[in-house]
């Protein structure tokens, strides 16, 4: 089963549970706790400024199981805590990525991209250290969408997101057909 970013986690927790399932690639995987990463992300970005208060009120809600009124919500943080996924936002806040991939008995691939701005290849390396007979592959241009990224400015960066003219960087397909044909079932 392959995931990509917060699907890596569902790849990992699906996977354990069905037989049928013969190992994980984890692309872009969070390896700590969403509302770490979460807290991370806000803060790295100058704009969140004025509501990173309330946004750090509002993940300490959420990661103790509590619902978040959206009367109590600031405009600006509507979209990414709308009461519409706190329910989500809360179930995923309760996992522990590293805890995850130590239980799991399968072989696992982790990719990650060098360029990255949401999940670091920090994230990548604990993920295998939990786990040390996961294949750890660092494609060294590529970001979080797996798109080549030749320099390391933000705003270039982002401009491949929404680029679908742009390949899938060199490396990713090659580790992970290798992997799959490596540990696939007959």
């Amino acid at each position: 089963m392959i995931g990509h970013s917060e699907g890596g986690l569902v790849a990992l927790l699906a996977g354990d549970r069905d037989p049928g399932i013969c190992g994980a690639v984890l692309v872009a995987t969070p390896g700590r706790p969403l509302a770490q990463i979460l807290r991370e992300q806000l803060r790295s970005n100058p704009a969140n400024r004025p509501v990173l208060g309330a946004a750090s009120r509002i993940i300490d809600s959420l990661e103790t199981g509590r619902h978040v009124n959206a009367a109590d919500i600031s405009p600006a943080l509507l979209p990414l805590f709308d009461p519409r996924v706190q329910d989500f936002l809360i179930r995923a806040m309760a996992i522990n990525p590293a805890e995850e991939i130590a239980r799991y008995g399968k072989p696992v691939l982790v990719v990650q991209g060098k360029r990255e701005l949401q999940v670091g290849v920090e994230d990548a390396i604990l993920l295998t250290f939990a786990a040390p007979a996961a294949e750890l592959v660092l494609v060294p241009d590529a970001n979080h969408v797996l798109k080549r990224v030749p320099g390391s400015g933000r705003a270039a960066n982002l401009a491949t997101y929404a680029d679908p003219s742009l390949p899938i960087a060199a490396g990713v397909v090659d580790a992970i057909a290798t992997f799959v044909f490596k540990h696939a079932r007959p």
